[in-house]
């Protein structure tokens, strides 16, 4: 007896029960390598942002910019109680070093101050000479905006001058003073100011550069109207200045030539 082709056999119950389980549940999607990524709350967010370094700089951008932040770091010569420079930082308006040099004083160095410069006998053993750091040093803030903190102290010691308008010193201006023109020192701005903390020990000159600048950034609009409304006013005074009296035995030669003629 022949089998009919089109007879279809039956399916076993299990097999049938199988798919039925298969068809209820659905395909199950492709198992990926990486996973789901986690959704961030904006807690989350929130609390990583708050951990970012202000000084830390937003780009690598080592170009020289119109406006530059210096710092220095003193050895004692002499007997110590004298101050010359041991080494210099500046760095760009984003914070990234310009420039960064141990420095070779002219006398002999009695104490490195270690505990608050930073600075080692081993980094003045190939230290550059202070003329050539000089040199280099006036090349690149001249025609600038020189920002820092005492920069009178730091141009002092690498006996170099900078035009008054163009100095932009946290330690001198107005709004970071308390009370009666009591100056602060960087530390004290840089916690209060950008929320960061510095100088906790050994100071590092491009940390310390890098705060100043961020304070001037930060500060920028109000400070530069500042400087400008004190450019106008000390023209004004100059122009308002009486001229000089004469004397009077001037005034009494005068009368004699008129009387004379």
């Amino acid at each position: 007896m022949k089998k009919n082709p089109n007879k279809q056999l039956p399916i076993n119950p299990n097999w049938a029960q199988l798919q039925q389980k298969l068809k209820s549940h659905g395909p199950k999607p492709p198992a990926t390598i990486l996973g789901k990524r986690k959704e961030r709350t904006d807690a989350e967010l929130d609390d990583s942002l708050s951990h970012v370094n202000p000084l830390t700089p937003v780009n690598d951008d080592c170009s020289v910019t119109d406006e530059v932040a210096m710092d220095c770091e003193m050895v004692g010569v002499s007997q110590g109680n004298k101050s010359a420079l041991g080494r210099v930082t500046l760095v760009n308006k984003w914070g990234n070093v310009i420039y960064d040099e141990f420095v070779r004083p002219l006398e002999h160095v009695v104490d490195f101050r270690t505990q608050i410069s930073g600075i080692r006998p081993r980094d003045l053993r190939k230290a550059k000479d202070f003329r050539i750091v000089q040199k280099r040093v006036a090349e690149l803030i001249k025609g600038r905006i020189l920002v820092g903190h005492a920069l009178r102290n730091d141009l002092k010691a690498l006996l170099l001058s900078h035009p008054k308008e163009d100095l932009r010193d946290t330690l001198e201006y107005e709004p970071f003073m308390r009370g009666e023109g009591s100056r602060r020192a960087l530390r004290h701005l840089a916690a209060e100011f950008l929320d960061v903390q510095i100088q906790n020990g050994e100071h590092c000159p491009v940390e310390d550069a890098r705060a100043a600048m961020v304070l001037y950034q930060k500060n920028k609009k109000a400070w530069e109207k500042r400087v400008k409304d004190q450019i106008k006013l000390k023209q004004k005074q100059k122009k308002r200045k009486p001229k000089k009296k004469r004397k009077e035995g001037d005034d009494l030669k005068t009368d004699l030539a008129e009387t004379a003629s």
